[in-house]
């Protein structure tokens, strides 16, 4: 059986200038989600945004990172595996074409496990493929979400 989850956010965003030019106008926008802090959001720096906020590409990179990162324990914990920590430094590689359009072309995810026992570290390492097929985020992307990562014991 299947289940479906409905996510709602709403996006505010201002015309400070008159009338609308998009090379002047600001970037900057608010997005609500019902009970959560707002997130001020604009474009990246490279695209005439606010380099103090988020941005969309910060928040797809984010998202992948973070998904994984909880398919990974769900998956350790399936196995009993004592993780201690969990640390990444996710990067994107955003390709821009000459007329503007653009899209992520690859994800590289670089997780540094640290786990509480030897005899554990080759499944512990190994189970980052089965988080990748977990992952909600990365099962909707259509670029390879890659993964790095390593793996030491305390």
């Amino acid at each position: 059986m299947t289940f479906k989850h409905l996510f709602k956010a709403t996006l505010k965003w201002r015309n400070k200038a008159q009338p609308y030019a998009s090379k002047f106008s600001s970037k900057t926008h608010r997005i609500s989600i019902a009970g959560k802090p707002d997130l001020d959001i604009s474009a990246a720096k490279a695209f005439k945004g606010d380099p103090a906020l988020y941005n969309p590409e910060d928040l797809l990179l984010s998202s992948l990172a973070s998904c994984h990162m909880m398919s990974y324990l769900y998956v350790c914990a399936q196995n009993n595996i004592d993780v201690i920590s969990y640390d990444d430094h996710a990067e994107a590689i955003l390709e821009v074409q000459p007329d503007g359009s653009g899209r992520f072309i690859e994800v590289r995810l670089n997780p540094r496990v640290t786990i509480a026992h030897p005899a554990q570290m080759t499944l512990a390492i190994n189970l980052h493929t089965k988080a990748n097929q977990l992952c909600f985020i990365a099962n909707s992307c259509n670029f390879p979400v890659l993964h790095n990562p390593t793996c030491k014991v305390i």
